[in-house]
C-alpha cells in the first residue's frame, strides 16, 4: 500500500539547501519515492495559521520504504542539516481511506 510524506519547511538558515537537494533527490529514488509536490507555491484555505515556506508531497511504495529511506546512514547528515536549518514538519500518511 503507497504511503505519503507530507512536510512543511521552512528554512531558517540557507546554507544546507545546495548540498541537500542532489542527495535527498537520489536517496528518495533510490527507496522507490517519488516526488509529487516540492513547492513554495501554495495557500492555507481553512483552519489556523499554518505558514510554510515550503510543502513537500513524496509517494513512497510501502511504510517500510519510506522508514528505509528515513533510517539510511547515507541520508543522516542531511536530515540532521535540514532539521537543524529548518522548522519542518513530517507526518507520514497511509494511502487509504479509513472512512469508506
Amino acid at each position: 500500500m503507497a504511503y505519503y510524506s507530507v512536510l512543511a519547511v521552512t528554512p531558517t538558515a540557507e546554507d544546507w539547501i545546495p548540498g541537500y537537494i542532489g542527495p535527498a533527490n537520489r536517496l528518495v529514488a533510490q527507496h522507490g519515492g517519488k516526488y509529487l509536490a516540492r513547492t513554495a507555491s501554495h495557500e492555507q484555505v481553512e483552519g489556523a495559521a499554518d505558514e510554510a515556506a515550503l510543502r513537500i508531497v513524496i509517494e513512497w511504495p510501502s511504510r517500510e520504504a519510506a522508514m528505509d529511506f528515513m533510517k539510511d546512514a547515507e541520508y543522516a547528515p542531511f536530515l540532521k542539516a535540514r532539521t537543524e536549518g529548518s522548522k519542518s514538519f513530517h507526518f507520514l500518511i497511509e494511502g487509504k481511506d479509513d472512512l469508506a
